[in-house]
């Protein structure tokens, strides 16, 4: 079944977010790479692709998991949560309609 899994920042959690990025992005591609991940990607602080210097407000997640624990499991492990870049973290069945 997917998941959404949805993350809220701390404020101004850029400084945060950069160090452990790369980790964060390796779980998203193994999710990618087992054919399990529909989509992920940051929410930008102000109205741009490239929000620089003011950052993210949090990020989504939509990706297959075998139950709501264990969706809440691999969110409870991700980088930015261990890291403090996120303040938290929702977690709840999604049925996808369209496209």
């Amino acid at each position: 079944m997917l998941y959404a899994i949805i993350s809220e920042d701390v404020e101004n959690s850029l400084e945060k977010r950069i160090p452990v990025r790369p980790a964060h992005i390796e779980r998203l591609e193994l999710l990618r790479d087992a054919g399990r991940l529909v989509l992920a990607g940051p929410c930008p602080a102000i109205d741009s692709e490239n929000p620089g210097d003011a950052g993210f407000t949090g990020s989504i997640v939509i990706a297959e998991f075998s139950n709501l624990e264990a969706a809440q499991s691999w969110a409870n492990a991700d980088p930015y949560l261990i890291g403090g870049a996120y303040a938290s973290v929702t977690v709840k069945p999604f049925k996808k309609v369209l496209p």
